[in-house]
């Protein structure tokens, strides 16, 4: 059974710091792209980054880059979101979402049940 087990979210203030963790376990791992999907209150989904199965290339949604750092540590089933310089407008629930290839490209089979962030003063 595929599990995807966020941690690390909270309160932070504008500014502040986070890093996201999410445990992968039921699947190999390092087969995988991987993804982070947040949702704000009362809005859609938003795609945040993907990272490939090995790690090799990343992307990222525009307002992000060079605030928020995706990573992954394969002998570790772990992803990662390292986020700096948070923003009111970066609170939303967020999502580890497992894709169905090696890929970013591949679709989002399986999600986490996401961990709540707050940024807030």
């Amino acid at each position: 059974e595929v599990q995807l087990v966020e941690s690390g979210g909270g309160l932070v203030q504008p500014g502040g710091s986070l890093r996201l963790s999410c445990a992968a376990s039921g699947f190999r791992f390092d087969d995988y792209a991987m993804s982070w999907v947040r949702q704000a209150p009362g809005k859609g989904l938003e795609w945040v980054s993907s990272i490939t199965w090995n790690g090799g290339s990343t992307d990222y949604v525009e307002s992000m880059k060079g605030r928020f750092t995706i990573s992954r540590d394969n002998a570790k089933n772990t992803l990662y979101l390292q986020m700096n310089s948070l923003k009111s407008e970066d609170t939303a629930v967020y999502y580890c979402v497992k894709r169905s290839g090696y890929y970013s490209y591949f679709g989002m089979d399986y999600w986490g049940k996401g961990t709540l962030v707050i940024v807030s003063s």
